[in-house]
């Protein structure tokens, strides 16, 4: 894609041009720079989205416990709450999200889409997406790629790193490439498709990455289901024809100008936000006595 374009617009215009669809290009990408086969491609897609599903069943069916203690089944007991105040999709959605999160937390094998840290979005949407309309695998494959062109913009205007960025270049990229995605399986058009990542990233703007102890764990995890249901919500409005006003290229500006100006403790350092806190301070503390070992004195010996 690199070789083609650079933003939003091009991407639109060359397949306005040539009639490709949104993932050709992508595709293309692959196959010129990484020198790899369509074939090869097409199946390692398949292979990534094996693992996105087994993430989600194994959150919501194993025990998801982490060595902080932080991290405590969250995603079984959504799906099971005896109380819903969402719709039987909405928590389907939400508890495969956190579910699919806490296997990264809980040290389980998950694809970073486009980070660890985000890992729980794309598999909590695609598949949520996948059974509520009766999709192929095909097409969620071919989300896919429109997913990874869109995080491989937004690498070269913003960030993705929540190091770089703050949160909104980690959960807010996922987001924002889970709702392209979404609108292509269902017919979007490309405007409609980019929409949805620019109403995405209006509404992850200035998400600061504040991770309790360090661990990708607290607020991470409740991030990924919030981001799931901001793809959902901008999609739905992208598709109905809702206008976010500011063009998409734009919104990658902004979001890489929001990055840039973030304090630095905001930034996975540990040091501001919810991780500043006095309760994050206490399980800090704890986390951290708990993995020293105690090595003998050589002068004693």
């Amino acid at each position: 894609m690199s070789l083609l374009f650079n933003d939003f617009k091009s991407w639109e215009k060359h397949c306005a041009e040539t009639g490709e669809p949104l993932y050709q290009p992508v595709l293309g990408y692959e196959i010129e720079q990484k020198g790899r086969t369509e074939e090869f491609i097409w199946e390692n897609i398949a292979k990534a989205y094996e693992v996105m599903k087994d993430a989600v069943k194994t959150g919501l069916t194993e025990n998801m416990t982490s060595r902080s203690g932080m991290v405590n089944n969250g995603a079984k007991k959504v799906a099971n709450s005896p109380v819903t105040v969402l719709s039987p999709e909405f928590q389907m959605l939400v508890s495969r999200a956190l579910g699919a999160k806490e296997v990264n937390s809980c040290m389980g094998r998950v694809v970073a889409a486009p980070t660890a840290g985000a890992s729980g979005i794309l598999p909590g949407t695609l598949t949520t997406l996948q059974e509520l309309h009766g999709l192929e695998d095909r097409k969620i494959h071919e989300g896919l790629l429109v997913a990874a062109g869109i995080a491989l913009i937004i690498e070269q205007n913003a960030s993705l790193a929540g190091a770089v960025g703050g949160c909104q270049a980690e959960t807010g990229s996922a987001a924002a490439m889970a709702a392209g995605a979404i609108v292509y399986c269902l017919g979007g058009d490309v405007q409609q498709v980019f929409n949805a990542v620019a109403i995405t990233i209006q509404c992850m703007l200035g998400l600061v990455c504040d991770p309790v102890a360090g661990l990708v764990e607290v607020p991470c995890i409740v991030r990924n289901a919030s981001a799931a249901a901001i793809a959902y919500s901008s999609s739905q409005l992208a598709i109905a024809g809702v206008d976010p006003v500011i063009p998409v290229d734009q919104c990658v500006a902004a979001l890489g100008e929001v990055g840039e100006s973030m304090e630095r403790k905001y930034k996975e350092t540990a040091e501001g936000g919810l991780a500043n806190t006095p309760k994050a301070r206490e399980i800090e503390n704890f986390v951290l006595v708990q993995d020293v070992e105690i090595l003998p004195d050589e002068d004693s010996e």
